[in-house]
């Protein structure tokens, strides 16, 4: 089990650099727990990738149907005590916090791509192939 940041979600879902990786890595890993905030940053994606004309409304709400089903039961409400304990210690933003809180409260890896994570949230915070 692992903590997915909101980019491996997308990485599954959505072609890009990391897509044939990450969908490999779920294969081996596909259990993946986040916090609820997850839902809000993939809508935000869609939502850009839909105004920019790179999707249509009925894809992005096809994509949002299976990131749902992928994640259906598996996303947290993380104590805000602790999102604002890990943004002190780390320097990351709250948004990222809460990621960083849930692997540590769960005792799980973050698996991201984010640099800032991997560099100030180690051993907690890996890429998918570590």
């Amino acid at each position: 089990m692992i903590v997915a940041d909101t980019n491996l979600i997308v990485y599954l879902l959505l072609p890009g650099d990391h897509t044939g990786e990450v969908q490999n890595f779920y294969l081996r890993e596909s259990h993946w727990v986040a916090p609820i905030l997850w839902r809000s940053e993939l809508i935000n994606v869609l939502v850009t990738y839909l105004r920019a004309g790179r999707l249509n409304i009925e894809l992005c709400e096809q994509l949002m149907e299976q990131a749902e089903h992928v994640m259906r039961g598996r996303s947290y409400v993380v104590e805000s005590t602790k999102v604002l304990a890990a943004a002190a210690r780390s320097g990351c933003s709250g948004y990222d916090s809460e990621f960083i809180a849930l692997a540590e409260e769960l005792e799980l890896p973050l698996v991201t791509f984010d640099e800032k994570i991997l560099q100030r949230c180690r051993p907690v915070a890996r890429k998918p192939w570590q």
